[in-house]
């Protein structure tokens, strides 16, 4: 499967008695989803997040502000609304493994493939990660 990182529109439906994707558009050309053919979740790397960066010091210094000017916190994004260090941890991604055929194909009409879509609940926003055809 190769991998990449679109954006997709998606459009959900009721697909072979599943709700999930029906349609989505990659790459200006329309995907009709034949089958879902698994349906997962999961969490996002945690070993990437910024949380974890800062504990282990990966995170690249910035220029000294002065004798006084204390520890760099980053820029000041305001309180936490999930409530406090390591929420980061808890992203979800929706993942769907989809077979889909090009525009109005049905049945078993050749110029189809199966592909991963992911939708990140965090963003509301639909990604095309995987593709086999």
């Amino acid at each position: 499967m190769r991998r990449y990182d679109d954006p997709v529109d998606v459009r959900k439906g009721w697909v072979t008695g599943v709700e999930g994707p029906e349609q989505f558009l990659w790459h200006g050309r329309l995907w009709k989803v034949r089958a879902v053919l698994a349906h997962w979740v999961e969490t996002t790397p945690w070993w990437q997040s910024s949380g974890v960066r800062a504990v282990v010091g990966s995170d690249e210094a910035t220029p000294d502000a002065g004798p006084d000017a204390g520890p760099d916190t980053g820029p000041d994004t305001g309180p936490d609304p999930a409530g406090g260090p390591g929420t980061d941890l808890l992203v979800e991604r929706e993942l769907w493994r989809v077979e889909a055929g090009a525009g109005r194909a049905v049945g078993d009409v050749p110029g189809g493939g199966v592909f991963d879509l992911s939708f990140d609940w965090t963003e509301g926003a639909w990604l095309l990660v995987g593709c086999a055809d």
